[in-house]
């Protein structure tokens, strides 16, 4: 598990920023962050985020996916997940998973890919990292990772 946890000021709509975390990018990993306000509050703001730019009708990030949230009666936890679209549009396999939850003043908010793709994963990772640090854009940029990086010529080769 990669950690890395920082508190902001604020988390207005637009200004929503936390600590950018590593991970994401391989399944299984989980990664952490802090921001101050309420779960339902931090998932306003992320989750319309993630609608207008991974779900939209238009250029959707993931037309393989739909995305399902759960939040408690209280509003102190709140998880979104992304699922492999089955039959008739409904929700199959769970493959991403974002949890914000209450730490004490503050929304804990944890990442978790389950059988995401790692370049998915990479890209909705880096998303939400940007979203937190009060992007509000649809970048189509792709981050660097394994699978991307440049493949070095053999010794001797030309």
């Amino acid at each position: 598990m990669l950690l890395i946890a920082a508190m902001l000021p604020s988390c207005s709509v637009g200004s929503g920023g936390v600590a950018v975390e590593g991970g994401g990018g391989t399944t299984g990993s989980t990664g952490v962050s802090i921001t101050r306000g309420k779960p339902l509050d931090t998932y306003v703001v992320m989750g319309g985020e993630i609608k207008r730019c991974w779900f939209n009708p238009v250029d959707p990030l993931l037309p393989n996916y739909v995305y399902r949230a759960d939040v408690s009666p209280d509003g102190s936890k709140v998880q979104i997940s992304v699922h492999q679209r089955a039959d008739l549009g409904r929700a199959g396999l769970t493959t991403y998973v974002i949890d914000f939850k209450q730490a004490g003043p503050s929304t804990a908010i944890a990442t978790e890919n389950r059988t995401m793709p790692p370049d998915l994963a990479a890209k909705m990772q880096f998303d939400i990292d940007r979203w937190r640090r009060g992007e509000s854009d649809c970048s189509k940029k792709m981050p660097a990772t394994a699978s991307v990086r440049p493949v070095r010529p053999a010794a001797g080769a030309r």
